[in-house]
């Protein structure tokens, strides 16, 4: 994924301080390249064209939101510590059945679904076996902090 970004300080404090990525390399205050685990990057992120623009209105097209999946649910409960730190305002939190998710805005306004999926074996099956995601059942997030 590649975002434009009105200041890449501000996205880099989110993306590396945040979520947990790791800067890769910066070309300086134009673009930088983040990842999760060593790979060459996962998310660019670039002012070239929108050094301090304004987020699109709401109703307009572009990005709904990118999923970051952490390998365990402990490593999403230190993540929500991290944004419960940082003061990111969490716009909900689910339970899908297959998968825990927590919803938020990154500063440039994009969604950013952070997530983490159960076992295969855990997941609810409908009556020809495939897997049966929901939504609406809210997540308790205090129990899941007290995972980190």
């Amino acid at each position: 994924m590649h975002l434009n970004v009105a200041d890449l300080d501000r996205a880099l404090t989110f993306y590396c301080g945040v979520l947990g990525f790791q800067l890769v390399t910066r070309m300086g205050d134009g673009a930088a390249f983040v990842s999760a685990g060593g790979y060459h990057h996962h998310i660019g992120l670039n002012t070239w064209h929108t050094r301090g623009a304004t987020p699109a209105p709401r109703g307009h097209t572009g990005l709904y939101h990118v999923a970051v999946r952490y390998p365990t649910r402990r490593h999403l409960a230190v993540a929500l510590k991290r944004v419960a730190a940082a003061k990111v305002s969490i716009l909900g939190a689910t339970d899908h059945g297959v998968s825990e998710s927590i919803c938020l805005a990154e500063p440039d306004g994009n969604g950013v679904e952070l997530t983490c999926d159960r076992s295969m074996a855990q997941w609810p099956r409908n009556e020809r076996g495939e897997p049966d995601m929901f939504s609406g059942k809210s997540l308790n997030l205090v129990a899941l902090a007290g995972l980190a």
